[in-house]
């Protein structure tokens, strides 16, 4: 349904959402599982929760997605899932032998009260976990926070539940992940082995979520990070959090159980935060920065500065997590582009912070907000007001683009409609020009299409 009737006059809203510029905790959470070897996501809460968790993850990366659920029925709605939860932790190892089971809370295990490590502890006591196998759990109710929050969640539940101090410090740098694509982590892995750094990367969807097609199913797929990786990490010599509102939660409870020390940094989108974090990684391991890496950053800035007049003064409205939109509005920047509405739904002050630090020179009067009610209603009406030259955001900005008649590039999670984004990075030097080739060719095929027939030439 096209948005026509979305109205230009803004009224301030307090309690209502209309089109959610986020999505809910248990995804996130589910996401983050399968960034390690041989685990299976473990939903407690109704099927149906866990079925709309899974489809969207299967929609977005066009694999299947493996999950389990407690299956609530009328009486786990009111007595508690207890009894739900040690059955399936027990079913579980016996039918479908996971290395270890993520379980993640949903809206309704949350609000009658269920305590995931009471009843872990209770499965562990009864002899349902096998010896060497895990059960790990993080708390992530719906009605909360987003599907960034679950991650967030998820992954400082890895750090608390398995890291270990043996007091035999190894020579390896933590990497905690922020929200970032299978293809993102791996190209995290190739630059760290371009620096010569051993690094810990969890989680790590790669290898997981875009497996190679073989003819054969594989349950559980060859990559994501193994136990005893993660439970080294207690013995690193520090960590990089990728992302205060994604990362740095994991980092943080590393810190807090092993006395590992971290510095965050933006996950490295574009130009100066992929500059910001390679020389944080070569500081932290002691290394120079290669000549091959340096050549890409020559090949990306050669991009912008051939294709500038493009670019220039262009205005962007973009919405999407708050990770991915903070070094991204500082590429369109150094673009000289033009951010001038900027939406995420995940909550948080920080976020519409560093938003207004990085805008304060050259657009202070921008439009930025994030929250519950920072939704893409709310983006529809300042496109309205002031209409932009490019929309970046997921698949559901397509109908704005639509309806005002906007270029459009897909970014972020999910997208639905078209594939690509789990293959190829969008981080580093090398995922910044196939960001920034992304945006040339939508702006450059609106200027091919609206070219009076006088004035249409082959090289633009």
């Amino acid at each position: 349904m096209l948005l026509r009737h979305t109205n230009k006059e803004i009224l301030e809203r307090e309690a209502l959402t209309i089109n959610p510029a986020k999505t809910c905790q248990p995804i996130g959470a589910m996401y983050a599982a399968l960034g390690i070897h041989g685990c299976l996501p473990h939903s407690h809460g109704s099927q149906g929760c866990c079925s709309y968790h899974r489809s969207t993850l299967t929609r977005h990366y066009k694999e299947p997605v493996m999950a389990a659920t407690s299956s609530f029925t009328e009486g786990a709605s009111v007595f508690g899932g207890q009894a739900n939860l040690v059955t399936a932790i027990d079913n579980i190892f016996t039918v479908y032998e996971p290395d270890l089971i993520a379980v993640h809370s949903t809206c309704l295990s949350e609000t009658i009260g269920d305590d995931l490590q009471q009843i872990v502890t209770k499965a562990k006591d009864d002899g349902k976990i096998p010896e060497g196998k895990h059960v790990i759990y993080a708390p992530t109710p719906s009605f909360v926070g987003s599907h960034v929050t679950g991650y967030a969640n998820m992954v400082a539940a890895m750090a608390e539940q398995f890291a270990e101090n043996t007091g035999k410090p190894i020579d390896q740098i933590n990497i905690v992940a922020g929200w970032m694509e299978p293809p993102d982590m791996r190209e995290i892995k190739r630059l760290a082995k371009e620096l010569g750094v051993t690094i810990q990367l969890f989680p790590d969807t790669s290898d997981v979520l875009d497996a190679p097609q073989t003819g054969k199913h594989v349950f559980y797929p060859k990559g994501g990070i193994r136990v005893p990786d993660l439970k080294s990490t207690g013995d690193s010599k520090s960590s990089i959090a990728l992302g205060c509102f994604s990362g740095e939660p994991g980092a943080v409870a590393l810190d807090k159980k092993c006395k590992v020390p971290f510095k965050t940094e933006d996950i490295p989108v574009g130009l100066r935060a992929t500059d910001r974090f390679l020389m944080r990684l070569s500081k932290a391991a002691g290394v120079k920065i290669p000549e091959s890496i340096t050549d890409e950053r020559g090949r990306l800035v050669d991009l912008m500065t051939d294709m500038e007049q493009y670019f220039h003064g262009k205005k962007v409205a973009l919405f999407g997590d708050p990770d991915d939109l903070v070094p991204l509005t500082e590429f369109l920047l150094d673009l000289n582009m033009k951010p001038v509405h900027i939406i995420s739904g995940t909550p948080g002050k920080r976020f519409e912070q560093r938003i207004r630090a990085i805008l304060a020179d050259t657009h202070a009067d921008a439009n930025v907000k994030n929250g519950p009610q920072a939704d893409i209603f709310l983006l529809h009406q300042w496109i309205k007001n002031e209409p932009v030259d490019l929309l970046i955001g997921n698949t559901y900005g397509k109908y704005i683009a639509r309806d005002e008649d906007i270029p459009f590039v897909r970014y972020g999670f999910p997208i639905l409609d078209r594939i690509g984004h789990s293959y190829f990075p969008n981080i580093g030097y090398m995922g910044a020009i196939r960001l920034a080739e992304k945006i040339l060719g939508v702006l450059m095929d609106r200027q091919d299409r609206d070219t009076p027939e006088e004035s249409f030439e082959l090289v633009m």
